[in-house]
């Protein structure tokens, strides 16, 4: 099978999205006949030299596109340039391939390079475009100005005529988790079916875990802004007083830190929470291996890749019932509480909490429930076949509205 991957940000040495593509291509070339077009990587090792068993083909980024930051980060104005070197590059070519597949970016606001070019095509897997719930605007003081823009992602699903027209001509959507079906409900899909963008190539060496009624070391693992939870974690502990050996240590750099680290003083906490800022992913994996569970309430999360980092670590997991932890975390390796009020969840958070910490025969089982389904789920390995079978399925449908 001729495959074009189409990835703008592909970088197996960088973080997130980017890295996660990376990890499925490589699980993915053994299997398939791959072609990657992409962006010239400018402060990393170039892509040609990072996958080696496979034909990759760079553009140029513009100049103006270079700019930085976080506003960059979301609005991605990279990718009008690259669409029109993906379309331009097709046309001039005369390739042929069986199927394309636009992994990237990862957000749903993004219109593809590879509408109307007459090749069968996948995007995703898409995630983001989840709403900060109504109670907890109150409490986005730390987040920047400019996230506001994501409330226009629901209109321009709707309006866009460039958007739209990318999902309709798709043959396959792939959703980073369920909850992006009704996110996209307003585009006339062909077909929606959730993959999420998560793997290990193998599971981290078994871990004995002993845990003491009453006693419970909790970690939460991330970027330190405001929808991670991190306050509803910290109040939570203030929940507790009579589990005085329950502690939180916090990783992760970001704006909410300084809300954090007051909040943590003014419940009375601030002896039992341990601010460690970020870190290197050897210090982070120490970190996962010597707390005994993770806590993770982010209540706009579209994915949670920390969540799979811990079930890799034979860790129980406390998180929310909304987006992607919804659905990577299930009764069998974790508790999860529903998204509230900031006055409600954090109780919620500490009846979980105090449930795992005077029972360690749940903690047992279900930090080995969460190894265990990422041994029969989530192996790279796994994710690539799974890939494969669906881009025969897009083919067959394909043959079939010929016939």
């Amino acid at each position: 099978m001729k495959v074009l991957f189409v990835a703008p940000r592909l970088n197996g040495d960088g973080v997130g999205e980017v890295r996660k593509s990376f990890e499925l291509l490589q699980a993915l070339i053994p299997l398939a006949e791959v072609t990657v077009l992409a962006l010239e990587n400018r402060i990393a090792r170039p892509l040609k030299q990072q996958l080696t068993e496979c034909e990759v083909i760079t553009f140029q980024e513009p100049i103006w596109t270079r700019w930085r930051g976080r506003l960059a980060s979301m609005l991605k104005p990279e990718i009008i340039a690259f669409n029109g070197c993906v379309r331009r590059w097709y046309r001039q070519s005369g390739r042929q391939f069986d199927i394309a597949h636009q992994i990237l970016p990862a957000g749903a606001r993004y219109p593809s390079a590879l509408r109307g070019l007459g090749l069968p095509y996948v995007i995703g897997p898409v995630g983001g475009s989840l709403s900060t719930p109504e109670a907890f605007k109150k409490e986005m003081e730390s987040e920047a100005w400019f996230t506001r823009f994501r409330a226009l992602d629901t209109v321009r699903l709707r309006y866009d005529p460039w958007l739209r027209a990318s999902y309709r001509n798709a043959d396959l959507v792939l959703g980073v988790a369920p909850y992006m079906r009704e996110t996209l409900s307003d585009l006339p899909i062909r077909r929606f079916e959730p993959f999420l963008r998560l793997g290990v190539h193998a599971l981290a060496p078994a871990r004995p875990r002993t845990y003491v009624p009453g006693e419970l070391k909790l970690l939460h693992v991330g970027r330190a802004v405001r929808t991670k939870g991190l306050r509803e974690s910290i109040r939570a502990l203030a929940e507790l007083p009579d589990l005085p050996k329950v502690t939180l240590t916090c990783v992760g750099d970001g704006e909410e830190l300084p809300f954090c680290k007051a909040e943590a003083q003014r419940l009375g906490v601030a002896d039992r929470v341990f601010f460690v800022g970020k870190q290197p992913r050897e210090r982070v994996e120490d970190f996962y291996r010597d707390c005994d569970a993770l806590l993770f309430p982010s209540f706009r999360e579209s994915m949670g890749g920390v969540l799979y980092e811990a079930m890799n670590w034979g860790m129980p997991i406390i998180t929310v019932r909304r987006g992607g932890p919804d659905w990577i975390v299930d009764e069998t390796c974790g508790l999860k509480v529903p998204v509230t009020t900031p006055e409600r969840m954090p109780k919620d958070l500490a009846t979980a909490i105090r449930t795992l910490a005077e029972d360690p025969e749940l903690c047992q089982r279900l930090g080995q429930n969460g190894r265990d389904h990422l041994e029969r789920e989530a192996l790279w390995s796994s994710k690539a076949q799974k890939l494969v079978s669906l881009y025969e399925e897009v083919l067959a449908a394909r043959a079939a509205e010929k016939a």
